[in-house]
């Protein structure tokens, strides 16, 4: 997948894969790829500063765990993160639906003879 394509919503992937438990950043990466088919593999330069960004707008929160024997940093999504995933999701379905009836053949309605 082009890498450009992702621009814009590396914030709602990101918390959309912690929707369901706290993760580490190896984790989420792995997560997006499962999730994905394997079409989105995203490096970790992009999303260790997407996820500090996303900690210190309070969308997200952190701690440290031992995770198979190793310390990790863990995310979890906030209240917040919550709210602004809803609205993320909402405003992706509103997006893909302007941008699928462009991309669309148009349908011309079947116009039936009268009489």
């Amino acid at each position: 997948m082009n890498p450009d394509a992702l621009r814009g919503h590396m914030d709602a992937l990101l918390l959309s894969v912690l929707e369901r438990e706290p993760l580490h950043g190896y984790a989420i990466i792995e997560a997006l790829q499962e999730r994905s088919g394997g079409a989105l593999s995203v490096p970790t330069g992009t999303v260790y500063p997407a996820l500090r960004k996303l900690e210190r707008t309070g969308l997200l929160a952190s701690e440290w765990a031992t995770v198979s024997g190793r310390r990790r940093r863990t995310y979890r999504l906030t209240d917040s993160g919550r709210r602004r995933l809803q609205g993320e999701r909402s405003a992706w379905r509103e997006f893909a639906g302007v941008i699928g009836g462009v991309l669309q053949p148009e349908i011309k309605p079947e116009v039936k003879p009268s009489g």
